[in-house]
């Protein structure tokens, strides 16, 4: 972990939140799409189109899972998140929609 610990010690703390809160949209928008792929190659399973949108999709939406893990260390740093947090955080990345839920309620300064 090193070589993320030195890729993000260039970078402020509020470009690492703006990452941070955008990648946790763009996972769930991704999670929506790998979704409609699953429905679409259930109907057409013989097709190309599908297999290369299933493909694709799945591609990208592996792309944010994997930054969104990477970033939520450098997010428990700044939001000085408790271990409970944290475990909450990384297990909601295996949940539809949940990164959304960890963007607006967890990683915010305010918070009680």
């Amino acid at each position: 972990m090193e070589f993320v610990d030195k890729f993000l010690a260039k970078h402020s703390e509020e470009k690492i939140i703006r990452w941070f809160k955008k990648i946790c949209l763009l996972e769930a928008i991704s999670w929506a799409f790998l979704f409609s792929a699953m429905i679409w190659i259930r109907y057409d399973n013989e097709g190309i189109l599908p297999i290369i949108y299933i493909a694709t999709i799945g591609n990208i939406h592996g792309l944010f899972f994997t930054l969104y893990l990477l970033l939520i260390l450098p997010a428990r740093k700044i939001f000085k998140w408790d271990d409970e947090d944290f475990v909450f955080a990384l297990i909601s990345a295996f949940f539809p929609f949940a990164t959304i839920w960890i963007d607006k309620k967890l990683a915010r300064f305010d918070r009680e």
